[in-house]
């Protein structure tokens, strides 16, 4: 019999609620309603795992489907790893407390870069071998997908196929596959399903694909060495959706997690073509929900959760086409209930203080915008967009409405940044004070200024960049910070180390595998969290590996040179790419092909997919 969590242990760590399940709209089911069984792990602790929307779908649609049955997992705090590894106590899930070994899947999100010791550290403390080459017919099937899917080669050694692409759809059909398999008796084992799993369109197993290198260490070909497998995966998009199921009555946990509040999601996608912007442009094309459909979904959250507040959520949520109708009815249908609407942060070209004074009827709280940059030039260089004239309007508006308090996102160490660029963060951060003083006749506007390091991205036109070092990063943020001495103003940056790490996995290859599985069995685990991180111990790693990390972000890579991830698809383009990155260099913006001429990015065509924009096309 193996060891359980006991009271006595549950008592002894931070935040016992993490662990206990059993929380309000949780899905259990019996061992004879299970056909197939999948864990979706969250490499981070509780409280950040359950503030994912996209778990929440896959829990839902998953659970929805008869003999499907998904329960979670996340990351246990460091505090209770300890004791479990003490005590030999494997992890399990929350709904019914089974050990991950024992599931026909487990499922991995890839969030973010940082967590990838984590799903190692997961993998070991639930029993399964943490090689994909370790595993026997008993283990489960490691999937992993989400944002970094799209590169997820420094992964390749540790997981057996990846969804590509949004899930709802592949995951019921990959369901489905097993089902069928395991009732034809396993034909051909492992490999036999994985081979079956790799005919569904957005399904990659990196054992199918074997990679050459040059002399000079760059990739030389990705090549299929299994006939089932295609040369190059293509992402999965959902054309409408307005026709896939939204989670209604996601789980409301016992105690307070990050984003703790409901999370209606308006559309998916995003065309502005920021080109620092990973998301923006594998995310394409913008598919927006129906506002009659958006205000029924509301009303069941609100009745199916208790929650006092509604988070508008997607890449740029104030780019709904029928936002302001839309907030105005779900705040006059509400309001009795004290239920408000929230924003993620607003767009500085299309602020409106009425919709700001809307949103925040019942809870106010500070303005958040993102010019990400402090000069016009470097804005043009991002293809942001947005003027400070545009910002200067924004918080003149606010200003006069009664705003007192704004936050402003920045990024520094973009290619081709000067000193006055930085410097320029910090003037814009004081205009805005100067603003508040024009507008009300007083002093005493809050700024706060967060200054986040660039991190170059696959799938961007910034994908052939060098990223500033450790020691730049560092001079540009001591250079803002003394520019930014100023009364009222606060000023946020984050650790330039973790950024560096960021980067290496972010553009890495399979070679870095070994480098991940050597940080990991040297204590490497919740390298997102600066008081866990160690960058000695990367460094240490990756030498021993035989890598260096100045050859996947220290040097500006060939027009010509061949990723590691070019053989995942997200369908844009490669020459846009390219035709961005030379406009950035230019300093030339490139439209909205939302509401202008289409930029040629070819994901449209490419998946057959089209924009949906009920406003642009005349349909509310």
């Amino acid at each position: 019999m193996e060891k359980e969590l006991t009271i006595d242990i549950l008592s002894s760590v931070q935040k016992p609620a993490r662990y206990t399940g059993g929380e309000f709209n949780s899905i259990v089911k019996s061992p004879e309603e299970t056909e197939v069984s999948i864990a979706l792990a969250f490499p981070d602790i509780y409280e950040v795992g359950m503030s994912y929307l996209g778990f929440k779908i896959l829990y839902h649609i998953l659970n929805l489907e008869n003999g499907v049955a998904a329960e979670r997992v996340y990351a246990p705090w460091v505090d209770l790893e300890a004791k479990m590894r003490a005590d030999a106590i494997p992890l399990r899930t929350l709904e019914t407390e089974k050990i991950l070994q024992d599931f026909d899947f487990v499922g991995f999100t890839l969030q973010y870069e940082l967590s990838y010791t984590n799903i190692l550290n997961m993998l070991d403390l639930g029993r399964i071998p943490v090689k994909t080459e370790e595993r026997t017919e008993k283990d489960p099937f490691i999937i992993v997908g989400g944002p970094c899917v799209y590169n997820p080669e420094p992964l390749a050694d540790f997981f057996d196929l990846a969804v590509v692409g949004e899930g709802e759809e592949v995951m019921v059909e990959l369901m489905e596959a097993y089902k069928k398999w395991k009732r034809e008796g396993k034909p051909g084992g492992r490999q036999g399903f994985l081979r079956c799993a790799v005919k569904l369109k957005g399904i990659y197993v990196p054992s199918f694909y074997d990679v050459a290198y040059n002399e000079d260490g760059t990739v030389a070909a990705v090549v299929a060495n299994c006939d089932a497998a295609p040369a190059a995966v293509e992402k999965r998009v959902i054309s409408d959706m307005n026709t896939v199921n939204y989670p209604t009555a996601p789980i409301v946990p016992f105690g307070e997690i990050v984003h703790d509040r409901i999370m209606l999601e308006v559309f998916r996608g995003c065309s502005r073509g920021c080109r620092f912007c990973h998301a923006g442009m594998v995310y394409r094309p913008v598919r927006e929900r129906r506002p009659e459909l958006l205000k029924e979904l509301a009303r069941q959250l609100v009745d199916n959760t208790g929650y006092n507040e509604i988070s508008l959520v997607s890449l740029s949520t104030a780019d709904y086409s029928c936002l302001a109708p839309m907030i105005h009815d779900m705040i006059e249908e509400f309001k009795d209930e004290k239920v408000s609407v929230s924003l993620p942060s607003l767009r500085i070209d299309s602020f409106s203080v009425d919709l700001a004074k809307e949103v925040q009827a019942v809870r106010k709280s500070g303005l958040t915008f993102a010019p990400e940059a402090g000069s016009q030039r470097m804005r043009d260089v991002i293809n942001k967009g947005v003027t400070e004239e545009d910002l200067m309007n924004a918080v003149g508006a606010a200003f006069t409405a009664g705003w007192s308090s704004v936050k402003l996102y920045f990024m520094i160490g973009l290619p081709g940044e000067t000193d006055e660029d930085v410097l320029a963060i910090a003037k814009l951060a004081k205009a805005v004070q100067y603003k508040y003083q024009e507008v009300t006749g007083r002093r005493g506007a809050k700024v706060t200024v967060s200054a986040s390091s660039f991190v170059p991205k696959p799938y961007t036109p910034f994908q052939w960049v060098q990223q500033d070092d450790i020691a730049e990063l560092r001079r540009k943020q001591f250079l803002l910070k003394d520019a930014l001495k100023v009364k009222n103003i606060t000023f946020q940056y984050h650790d330039s180390v973790t950024s560096v790490l960021e980067a290496v996995f972010a553009r890495g290859d399979r070679r870095l595998g070994k480098a991940l599985y050597l940080a990991w069995q040297r204590g490497a685990k919740f390298d997102g969290w600066s008081e866990h991180f160690s960058y000695d111990r990367w460094m240490e790693a990756l030498q021993d590996a035989g890598l260096n990390k100045e050859f996947y972000i220290g040097r500006e890579r060939g027009a010509n040179e061949l990723f590691p991830w070019e053989h995942i698809q997200p369908a844009v383009a490669r020459s846009f790419l390219r035709r961005e990155y030379e406009k950035a260099l230019a300093e030339e913006l490139t439209n909205d092909c939302r509401h202008g001429v289409c930029t040629g990015c070819g994901v449209c065509q490419k998946l057959g997919v089209k924009i949906i924009d009920w406003k642009e096309q005349g349909l509310v």
